[in-house]
């Protein structure tokens, strides 16, 4: 990859919805209580989006503020990819409707379904075109909306969601920087660990699917945590080998923010301290594809990334997948 054009991020973004869902008004919703949700996932409180916003109208936010930092506007695209598993409808694609909003016309828009690791595997999709020649500049985004597919009754998954969305402008940026690694995967024998049941097309809409609770996020909570913590580790150190690096050369490390304990356990595996690793799940909770973008721009705003930084990403969800990235900042 070092030889090729060198392709990284030339602007940021980020948006999350005006209303906080906290642990105290969730004990009041199922039975649950704020120190079980702190001690198990590190989780205080999420954003939830408004009854009339929906995934597109979170990525315009963030999309716009992205491209105000890189000094661009819709016009300027060549290229959106929206990273999310609650698309506005099952088509025209959110990216669509977004490319619509933004004004980029004739560029090209497509959604991407990787769950978690979908805004990695977007920003690799997006990488790769740049380096052919074939775009200059790409608006990569991770939005979702999971308080629309969570069932509140469900004391289980209910703590662990949240809305949201982040952006990036991605585009030739100076030698020595840029992404210098992917490392992308998937075990779709895993598949049925983390899932939604109904609504394609083995399991249409019907009356008996939303009476089953078809429609809403299912998991297997143990069975995903053995495999975060797994792949966790393994992507790390398959990314940076792809690389050329090792753990010793990160900077910052901005994992998948779905669980505090997952975590910890991949910055004891690496040797990292606090001080190299973005944590912010405990304010937005796991919000899917829109998770590690969220803590990127967070970390990039509060200056804690400066020029030539290596910033390691690492994400893991349904499908099940994982996605990991090196980049020169």
């Amino acid at each position: 990859m070092n030889n090729l054009r060198p392709v990284g991020i030339i602007g940021t973004g980020k948006y999350v919805p005006e209303k906080i869902l906290t642990n105290s008004d969730l004990e009041k919703m199922v039975d649950t209580n704020d120190e079980w949700i702190v001690s198990r996932t590190g989780i205080k409180e999420r954003h939830i989006a408004a009854p009339d916003q929906a995934t597109s109208d979170l990525a315009y936010e963030a999309a716009i503020r992205a491209l105000e930092s890189a000094g661009m506007t819709g016009s300027d695209l060549d290229l959106i990819i929206v990273a999310t598993i609650t698309p506005d409808s099952s088509f025209p694609s959110t990216a669509c409707i977004l490319q619509d909003k933004l004004g980029a016309k004739g560029a090209a828009a497509f959604d991407l379904s990787a769950a978690c690791s979908g805004f990695v595997y977007g920003l690799a999709t997006a990488t790769s075109f740049i380096q052919s020649g074939m775009y200059n500049n790409a608006l990569v985004i991770g939005a979702d909306c999971l308080s629309r597919i969570t069932d509140y009754t469900d004391r289980n998954t209910c703590v662990l969601f949240g809305d949201g969305a982040g952006a990036v402008v991605v585009g030739e940026v100076p030698q020595g920087r840029g992404f210098k690694a992917f490392d992308l995967g998937a075990e779709g024998a895993g598949g049925s660990l983390l899932q939604i049941e109904g609504g394609g097309s083995r399991l249409p809409a019907s009356a008996e699917t939303v009476e089953n609770k078809k429609h809403y996020i299912y998991m297997n909570g143990r069975e995903v945590f053995k495999f975060a913590v797994r792949v966790m580790g393994t992507a790390t150190i398959e990314v940076l080998r792809k690389a050329g690096m090792d753990r010793t050369d990160v900077d910052l490390f901005v994992p998948h923010q779905a669980n505090v304990r997952i975590i910890q356990s991949a910055m004891q595996r690496l040797e990292l301290p606090e001080e190299k690793v973005v944590v912010n799940v405990d304010k937005y909770a796991n919000t899917s594809a829109a998770s590690i973008p969220l803590a990127l721009v967070e970390a990039a705003e509060e200056g804690r990334m400066k020029a030539g930084d290596t910033v390691l990403m690492v994400g893991f969800g349904g499908g099940l997948t994982w996605g990991a990235s090196v980049l020169v900042w």
